[in-house]
């Protein structure tokens, strides 16, 4: 039983690391986007502003949703497996 729930943590783990990994990707991806909205807002191409402020919105939902999961998962009861109803004899 010990090796299930040391395996479901271990899945736990991998799926929590992967998460954050890709929220720093998107994040990283949000401010390189808002420098090159500024900039060019600032040189005059008014016409991006609206385009990068949208694309901006949907990075930031996509870090809170996966943000959220990491946080679900992290506080998630670790289950220990039902048993088998075989008693003494569940040989493994």
């Amino acid at each position: 039983m010990k090796a299930v729930v040391d395996e479901t943590r271990k899945k736990r783990r991998v799926a929590i690391d992967a998460a954050l990994l890709f929220i720093v990707v998107l994040l990283i991806t949000q401010m390189w986007l808002l420098t090159a909205t500024l900039e060019s807002y600032l040189a005059g191409h008014i016409d991006v502003a609206l385009p990068g402020l949208i694309i901006s919105g949907v990075l930031f939902l996509a870090c809170l949703g996966m943000y959220r999961l990491v946080v679900r998962l992290d506080q998630s009861p670790e289950s220990e497996p039902e048993p088998h109803g075989l008693g003494p004899w569940d040989i493994r």
